[in-house]
C-alpha cells in the first residue's frame, strides 16, 4: 500500500499512509483509537476505496472495488465479531465460505477437508461440531480455515485474542507462524503490545492517520512502541504498590445467583468479600457471568438468591438506585449505552446520579446553572477534552467519554466502585489515565471490584484475583504470587491444586 489517502466529511483518516507486509511475515499494526489502522485495513480489504495511492499484490497493481475483489486477490480477514452459523457444523460453514462453482454440499469431502487443514495448520477442530458447541478459540480456527480455504494468500486478523484464554492465545501464536512459514502474509491489529513482540516480525505504527514508523520487533520494547503510539513515554504494567493498609470488608456477597438474558442461570452460588483499599478483580474469558455479577452488585440484574451488602448493611437487589443510596459507584462496560445517555449534554450526564438534591435542585426544579457550573469543574478536574459542558455526549471520543463517567461516579464519593472493562476499546494514553483514577480510588480507601477480559489489567491492578467460569468463582489467588499460567487454567476451567479457596 503506497501514499493511501482516505477522507471522510471533516476528517482525513488516512494521510499519505505507506503499508507493506512480505510473503512469510507476520506484520502487526499498532496505533490509537482514530489512528488510521481500522480504515487502512478496510481500504485493504475491499470495503473503501482510496481518495488516493494505490495497492499491489504480489508485485502487481490491484484495484479493489469491493470485498469481493479482496477475495479474489487473495486477502482474507478475521474479524473480532465471528461471522459462522451457529446451528451448522463446522464443515457446513467451510461449505458455505467455498467460492469453488456450484454449491452442492459433500458432507465426508467437506470433514475430511477440516481435517486436513487442522493438520496443515496444527489447530484441529471436530468438523462435525455445531459451532455453538464449540469455544471461542475454536470458533477463531474456524474463521481461519475458511480464509485459508478461500485462497487468502494475505490474512487480518482484527484484535485475535481479544476473547482468548492466554493458553488459547499462545496456540493462535503457533498457528500464525506456520502460516508464515508456509509463505501467507499475515497482519495483526492488537493493542496488547507484549504480544506484538511475542509473534510479529515488523511492526508498523500509526498516529493521527500518518505512519510514524515501522521497526523490528527485535529492536523494539513494549515501552518504545508505546511512546511511538502517543508521542510520549507511558508507564505501562507496573503492579500497583499499595498505598495503605486494607480496611475492613465493604462490599460482601453472599451465594449470589441470577439468571441470564436467555433465563439460563448465568451466576452460580457466588460469594466475594472487598475490602477498603483493595482492588479484588475478576478474570474470565468473556460469557462466564462477569457481566451478570457486576449488574447484580449495581442492582441492574435482580437475583434469583444470595444477598449483598455495603458495611455492613443490605440494599434491595434488583435496583439501581437502592444500590446508589448504599454507596456503589459503577463503570459499566458499554460506557456509551449504559455509562451515558449518547444525546444529553454532558452537564446533564454528570449528574444523572445528583439531580435529586441539593445543590442541583430545589425541590422538582433543577438549578441549571449550578448543574454547568459542577460539569465545568469535573471537566477541568478530570481533562475531559470537549467543547464544553453543553455538547452532546454522543461527540466525544471513548477515552473523553470514559473520563465522564469517571468525573460522576467518583463525585458521589462512593464505597464500593464496580469496574466493569474500564478501559476496553481505549488507546494507550487513556488506559494509563483510567488506571490512575482506579489506583487513587483504592488510594482513597474505596473497595474497588475490576472486572476485565484484559489478564495483563488484571494483574497489573489487582490485590487479589478470583477467576469465574461458567458463572461460578472457580480459584482465588493473591496477585503478587499469580502467573499468567495458573490464571489461564483456570479461565479454562482446569482447577489447579496450587489455587486457595476462593470467600
Amino acid at each position: 500500500m503506497r501514499g493511501i489517502t482516505k477522507r471522510f466529511p471533516g476528517v482525513i483518516a488516512n494521510d499519505d499512509v505507506s503499508f507493506e507486509v512480505g510473503v512469510g511475515e507476520v506484520h502487526a499494526l499498532l496505533g490509537e483509537n482514530g489512528a488510521g489502522k481500522t480504515t487502512l485495513m478496510n481500504v485493504l480489504t475491499g470495503l473503501y476505496r482510496p481518495d488516493a495511492g494505490e495497492i499491489e499484490i504480489g508485485g502487481r497493481r490491484v484495484e479493489l472495488h469491493s470485498p469481493r475483489d479482496a477475495i479474489e486477490a487473495g486477502i482474507g480477514m478475521v474479524h473480532q465479531h465471528f461471522r459462522l452459523v451457529d446451528t451448522l457444523t463446522v464443515a457446513d460453514n467451510l461449505a458455505l465460505g467455498s467460492r469453488r462453482g456450484p454449491f452442492v454440499l459433500r458432507r465426508r469431502a467437506a470433514a475430511r477437508e477440516v481435517e486436513l487443514l487442522g493438520e496443515a495448520l496444527q489447530m484441529p477442530v471436530d468438523p462435525d461440531a455445531k459451532v455453538w458447541q464449540l469455544s471461542v478459540g475454536e470458533q477463531q480456527r474456524v474463521e481461519i480455515m475458511k480464509a485459508v480455504r478461500s485462497g487468502s494468500r494475505v490474512l487480518v486478523l482484527d484484535e485475535p485474542t481479544a476473547v482468548l484464554t492466554p493458553q488459547e492465545a499462545q496456540a493462535l501464536f503457533a498457528t500464525l507462524r506456520v502460516m508464515a512459514a508456509e509463505g501467507h502474509s499475515v497482519i495483526v491489529i492488537t493493542h496488547k503490545l507484549h504480544e506484538v513482540i511475542a509473534v510479529a516480525d515488523r511492526v508498523t505504527v500509526l498516529r493521527g492517520g500518518h505512519s510514524i514508523g515501522t521497526v523490528t520487533t527485535a529492536e523494539a520494547t513494549t515501552r518504545s512502541l508505546a511512546a511511538m503510539m502517543v508521542g510520549r513515554d507511558v508507564e505501562l504494567g507496573m503492579r500497583r504498590e499499595r498505598a495503605g493498609p486494607i480496611g475492613e470488608v465493604v462490599l460482601r456477597a453472599e451465594g449470589l445467583s441470577a439468571a441470564g438474558d436467555r433465563g439460563v442461570e448465568a451466576l452460580r452460588n457466588v460469594s466475594l468479600l472487598v475490602n477498603a483499599g483493595e482492588v479484588l478483580g475478576i478474570a474470565g474469558v468473556a460469557g462466564n457471568g462477569q457481566r451478570e455479577l457486576a449488574e447484580a452488585v449495581t442492582g441492574l440484574r435482580p437475583l434469583t438468591s444470595g444477598r449483598i451488602s455495603v458495611a455492613g448493611r443490605s440494599f434491595r437487589d434488583g435496583d439501581p438506585r437502592s444500590a446508589i443510596r448504599a454507596g456503589i459507584a459503577h463503570i459499566p462496560e458499554d460506557r456509551l449505552h449504559t455509562g451515558v445517555a449518547p444525546s444529553l449534554s454532558v452537564a446533564s450526564n454528570t449528574a444523572l446520579k445528583a439531580y435529586r438534591a441539593q445543590p442541583l435542585s430545589t425541590g422538582p426544579f433543577l438549578r441549571l446553572r449550578r448543574i454547568a457550573a459542577r460539569a465545568r469543574e469535573l471537566i477541568d478536574r478530570y481533562d475531559v477534552k470537549t467543547p464544553g459542558p453543553d455538547t452532546p455526549a454522543r461527540r466525544l471520543s471513548g477515552g473523553n467519554l470514559q473520563k465522564v463517567v469517571l468525573a460522576r461516579e467518583f463525585s458521589g464519593e462512593p464505597k464500593v466502585l464496580v469496574a466493569a472493562g474500564p478501559t476496553r476499546g481505549l488507546d494507550v494514553g487513556a488506559i494509563e489515565t483510567v488506571h490512575a483514577y482506579l489506583r487513587s480510588a483504592a488510594a482513597d480507601g474505596v473497595a474497588v471490584l475490576l472486572l476485565s477480559e484484559d489478564l495483563d489489567e488484571v494483574l497489573t491492578l489487582s490485590d487479589r484475583i478470583a477467576v469465574m467460569y461458567e458463572g461460578a468463582i472457580v480459584g482465588e489467588v493473591d496477585a503478587a504470587d499469580a502467573t499468567v499460567e495458573e490464571l489461564g487454567l483456570l479461565m479454562a476451567g482446569v482447577q489447579s491444586e496450587a489455587v486457595g479457596e476462593h470467600a
